[in-house]
């Protein structure tokens, strides 16, 4: 009995990992499409990537503020008390961290909207900003108030409704993109500054849609929720002043660190044009940061889009295991979470730093400079992928400050190299890559070795890290070599599309013939028992 609820549970954790990235797949593909589409269209390019970039980063930060922290720790509370039976409790949670966030959320809008143009003239210096701020505004307030849902469902595990609501933000976010900016464009024609505030506007229309659809799963949902409540068992009461303490605690150093990492982007707003103004023209300026913000950026955060699922599933995953003295679970949980994410991280970095030409031809056919500022950007995937993974464990064990600290050291690094590097004619914004590589590299090492030191993770060196350079290795001299051989004979982009597929199966194959992963790890995977007699079957892995 004790052997099938193990299962279940496992079967539970992969499938909402699964789930999750699934949808993170197609919200990235999606992103990708809109992004290709204002890249590509005409009175956008480069120059709208900048105005939109710039204003979306500083929204970013507010909406850190309001939200980013709150699914997570909303989550670990949640889960915690699910854990014990304390449902009451844990619904408690989420209505007053519903009225929380919803003031907090509104204070950002306001703050956003009243702004605007401070923050466009002054901090930015990129005035055609201003428009995009207000048209972001309201978003924050929404965003906030549909976090504390995505919370709660994560705390219950019920990781599908996160998966959905997101994924429904950006098909609408996609729709709107295109249909709104077409719209600006027949009314006041190729005005960038407008064609950017009508991409940002869609951002809002599609918030708002995401949320009404929690809101009414959550409605929907409200009878098992209350047939719960009344099963409550271990219940504690506790003040509201003392709940809003705990959410707090918890939320405000997980907000912490993904403010770090939307800092580290407002950073590059902030001084990648006015280091560039020094020795380029303002519009050279924003054209370079355009190419940073809104090509290699989209490009770089491909693959961390695909591993949060790990981080998103192991909060609650990690207090609830925590809350019931069952660490053992806990820990292979996070050694498989960190096998997988090398095993993604690898491929995409090295497969991103030698295809970078043919990559941004493919996808940028009418603006595709930044070559080699994406090569020095690829550097940053494998530690940000590991870091997102490390920072899920670290903060369901509840240390929820370390990964706050280490990404603030590594942020001052950033900070003042971008200062240094960028204003430096020969490196310009390539100075802002390299900032960035280094400051992700430092958070790594630091929260890395802190789980280490926190949990029993049994890491071979073999297996984590050898095997995979092995295979990501093959894979990369293979699939050039495929690249170079058809590059004459077939047109550019096809070869492209050839060997960037060619590289995924050919890394696939390995990754299976290596045994990166033990019988037990595949069987963790869903599906993974009959897939392990498969291989059995051809002799790779021992009856």
């Amino acid at each position: 009995m004790q052997k099938t609820k193990k299962k279940n549970k496992t079967e539970s954790f992969m499938k909402g990992v699964l789930v999750l990235m699934v949808s993170q797949v197609l919200i990235k593909l999606l992103g990708l499409i809109y992004k290709l589409y204002l890249t590509n269209r005409e009175g956008f390019g480069d120059e709208g990537n900048a105005i939109y970039s710039s204003g979306y980063q500083i929204y970013a930060l507010l909406l850190t503020l309001s939200s980013v922290g709150v699914p997570n720790a909303i989550s670990k509370l949640v889960s915690e008390r699910v854990a014990v039976g304390d449902h009451k409790g844990a619904h408690r949670v989420f209505k007053i961290s519903f009225a929380t966030f919803g003031i907090l959320g509104l204070i950002g809008t306001l703050i956003l909207f009243l702004g605007a143009g401070y923050i466009s003239n002054t901090l930015l210096q990129i005035p055609e900003a201003e428009l995009t701020l207000v048209a972001l505004s309201p978003s924050i307030f929404f965003v906030a108030i549909a976090s504390v849902i995505r919370g709660y469902f994560n705390g219950r595990e019920h990781l599908s409704v996160t998966a959905k609501s997101q994924t429904l933000e950006q098909v609408f976010k996609t729709l709107l993109t295109v249909i709104v900016v077409e719209m600006v464009c027949l009314i006041y024609g190729t005005n960038t500054k407008i064609m950017a505030a009508g991409a940002n506007l869609a951002t809002t229309l599609s918030v708002f849609l995401s949320f009404a659809y929690l809101y009414l799963y959550y409605k929907k949902g409200k009878k098992e929720i209350a047939q719960e409540i009344k099963n409550t068992v271990n219940y504690k009461p506790e003040r509201i002043k003392s709940i809003i303490k705990k959410i707090l605690y918890v939320s405000i150093p997980i907000s912490l660190s993904a403010i770090m990492t939307s800092l580290g982007k407002n950073i590059d707003s902030i001084t990648v044009v006015r280091g560039l103004k020094a020795f380029l023209t303002e519009t050279e300026a924003k054209v370079q940061y355009g190419i940073l913000s809104g090509k290699v950026d989209t490009l770089i955060t491909l693959p961390l889009s695909f591993n949060v699922a790990f981080a998103t599933a192991l909060v609650p995953t990690i207090a609830s295991a925590k809350a019931t003295n069952n660490m053992e679970n806990a820990n292979k949980r996070v050694k498989f979470s960190l096998m997988v994410t090398m095993i993604l991280g690898l491929p995409c970095t090295f497969g991103m730093f030698i295809f970078a030409e043919p990559i941004l031809q493919l996808l940028f056919p009418n603006a595709a400079s930044g070559a080699f500022l994406l090569q020095i950007s690829a550097l940053t995937i494998i530690f940000a992928v590991l870091m997102q993974t490390v920072n899920g464990a670290l903060q369901g064990l509840g240390r929820v400050m370390v990964p706050a600290i280490a990404s603030a050291i590594g942020l001052i690094v950033k900070f003042i190299l971008n200062i240094v590097l960028i204003s430096n004619p020969k490196i310009g914004v390539n100075g802002a890559a390299i900032a960035s590589v280094v400051n992700v590299f430092i958070a790594f090492v630091i929260s890395f070795y802190i789980l280490m030191k926190s949990m029993k993770i049994d890491l071979k060196v073999s297996n984590f890290i050898v095997k995979p350079i092995i295979a990501t290795i093959i894979m990369c001299i293979i699939s050039y070599f495929i690249y170079n051989i058809l590059l004459g004979i077939l047109p550019g982009k096809i070869v492209t599309l050839i060997a960037l597929i060619s590289a995924v199966i050919i890394y696939a194959i390995l990754i299976v013939i290596l045994k990166i992963f033990t019988k037990e790890e595949m069987c963790m995977i869903p599906y993974g028992n009959k897939l392990v007699k498969i291989l059995e079957k051809l002799g790779i892995y021992a009856d």
